[in-house]
Formats: structure tokens, sequence, C-alpha cells
């Protein structure tokens, strides 16, 4: 493992996005998004992905320069269209607008089709927390799993995020997909050696797996059994049916450098204090954490965490240590860094 600063982390993967043409905003954006998921400890959605990314821009399945142009919408609801661009540049836009909406009516939703990966989603519900709204984000990924009782890949793992301020904490965040785990956490095993655990995958034969290659080539398992595929499917139709853009097999992830992805996202805030003074909100919020706190612990459990607190705790410590990188994904960084001219942090 090395260790990195993320300045120099954000630095490098910025400067390989410009490298190939990209806006320095843009690419800014996309390299922070990275950089935090590695931050949080997310390694899944970290730098290992930057050039997945640069892939699918090179083969122009990503236009880099797209824009996000507004095609509908009424009241505090809008509808944008990628029109096969950045998935982050995407993600941003409809949650600023969601955030605006929500200043202004109470509540914001804004439904996004032909878009991509856009990485993290907690990284956008964050910001409404940061905005004192509650925020949602949802989008549709690659088939991933088959549909309940199938056994062929049908369904994305979906994922859904929501995010709440917290007052004097860290905000309470949910980032998840519906699978059992993301694939990305099967491709940084993979990078890092490791088996994954018995529950995850399932192979090519439909034989349960802890290879993380063979869960690759095979199947990701819902979670929670046929809950896990029921709430997939709702994502799939608020993210793409409702945008009209892709959904179901329609969908191409980021692991493939060719093929459109026809991604579709809904981004949604709540301004709180259109319900109640956000400060009395943030109060019940210090309560509900520390009720859940002061619960009687399991044996071996030295302490009881609410959703986005283990985030946030590994985001001070690299933020203090660095950034941990298996060397699989600092040499991937150093090789492709080099064809375009940019040097990989020492």
């Amino acid at each position: 493992m090395m260790r990195l600063a993320p300045a120099d982390l954000r630095r490098f993967v910025g400067d390989c996005y410009m490298a190939m043409g990209m806006a320095e905003d843009r690419a800014a954006l996309v390299a922070d998004s990275l950089v935090q998921a590695d931050l949080w400890g997310h390694a899944s959605h970290g730098v290992m992905r930057t050039f997945w990314y640069a892939a699918r821009i090179a083969s122009g399945a990503t236009r880099i320069d797209a824009p996000v142009t507004v095609e509908g919408g009424l009241g505090a609801v809008t509808l944008l269209d990628a029109n096969d661009g950045i998935g982050q540049v995407a993600a941003q836009e409809a949650m600023e607008r969601a955030i605006a909406a929500a200043r202004v009516h109470g509540i914001g939703a804004v439904s996004v089709r032909n878009s991509g990966h856009f990485g993290t989603a907690m990284y956008f519900t964050r910001q409404a927390a940061a905005a004192g709204c509650v925020g949602f984000l949802s989008t549709n990924a690659s088939p991933a799993m088959a549909p309940w009782g199938g056994r062929e890949k049908r369904v994305g793992n979906n994922p859904w995020s929501w995010a709440a301020p917290a007052a004097r904490h860290p905000p309470m965040v949910l980032d998840i997909a519906n699978t059992a785990v993301a694939r990305g956490k099967l491709y940084a095993a993979k990078a890092r050696g490791e088996a994954i655990p018995q529950g995850w995958a399932i192979d090519a034969q439909g034989v349960a797996t802890t290879d993380p290659a063979d869960g690759i080539a095979g199947t990701i398992l819902p979670m929670a059994g046929h809950k896990g595929y029921a709430i997939s499917m709702i994502m799939d139709m608020l993210s793409g049916v409702l945008s009209g853009s892709g959904f179901g097999p329609a969908i191409t992830g980021p692991y493939m450098p060719e093929g459109r992805s026809g991604v579709g996202h809904l981004a949604i805030a709540i301004n709180i204090a259109a319900v109640r003074p956000l400060a009395e909100f943030e109060a019940d919020m210090e309560a509900l954490i520390a009720s859940l706190k002061s619960a009687p612990r399991g044996e071996g459990v030295e302490e009881i965490f609410y959703p986005g607190e283990i985030e946030a705790r590994s985001e001070a410590r690299a933020l203090a240590e660095g950034i941990a990188l298996p060397a699989d994904v600092v040499t991937d960084l150093t090789e492709q860094g080099a064809a375009l001219g940019v040097r990989f942090p020492a």
C-alpha cells in the first residue's frame, strides 16, 4: 500500500482528464468525487475508477463537452438531459437545481436522462444536507443481478442515497446499492488480491464463490433477497423510466469502454425550514443519535455508529494520514497517467 495526500491525488486525476480535453472545472469535479470516495473509505468508487471513465471518454461513449440542457418541468420539478455527458456534471447540476427549487417551493425534484455513472451518490446528497435540506438521489445501473427467481442479469444495483444535517455531528447519510455489495467492491478486492465474503456473488454456473474474478464474471446477489430486488426495480423506475432514459438491460456501466450509457437519475431536496425550524430539527437529530449511541451494546462492540459516521471518521483519518492505495492501483494510475504525459505523485 502507498499513502498519498488527497490534494496530490486530486491534482493528478484532474490533470489526466484535462490532458484528454476536459474543461478544468469539470475535471476538478470528477477528480474531487473520486478522491472523496477514497477519503470516506469507499475505494470501490475512488481513484481506481479514473481510467475506467477515461476509456469511455477515449471511445466517445462519454462526451466530455456535452451540455446539460433543460428539457421540461413544472413548478418545483425539472427535467434535464445530460446528452451522454459526464455523470458527475449532470448530478451536480441536478442537485443544485433541486436545492434552489426547495428554497422557493419547499421541495425540488430534478429528473435526469442520458447521463453516465456519477460516482458516490452521497457526494451529492451531502450537499443538500449542508444547505439545510433532506437530500435524495437515485440512479440506475448496468445489469448486475438476476430478477428474483431468474438466472440471467437483467437488474442493476441501482444505488440511492439520503442525507440530512445532524447539528454538531457529521450528516446522517445512507448510500447503498441494492445488491449485497456494490460491484466495484469486487474489483477492489481483486486489485488487493483478497477473497470476497460468502453471500456476495455467484459464478457463471450459479455456484456461490469467494473469488472476486468469478463473481465479476457471474452475478452479484441482491441484498435481503427479494426485498433488494424489488427496491432495485423501484429505483430503476424513478431513475430511468420516469426520466425517459434507459432502463434494465439497456444500461451500459462504467466498466465497459464503449456503448451508450443511458443512465437516469432523480434528485430531490426537501427544505427542512418549510416543515419546521431547522434548529429544532437538528436538536431532535442530536437526540436521535444520542439515543442510538446510548443503547446497550452487544458483546465485543465498542461503539454504536449512526449512518454516515464511519465515513466521516475515515475522512478525518485519511486527511491526517493520507489515502492508502493498493500497489496494483498505483501501477495502473502511474502507467496510464504517463501515457497522457501526467506524472503520478511520488
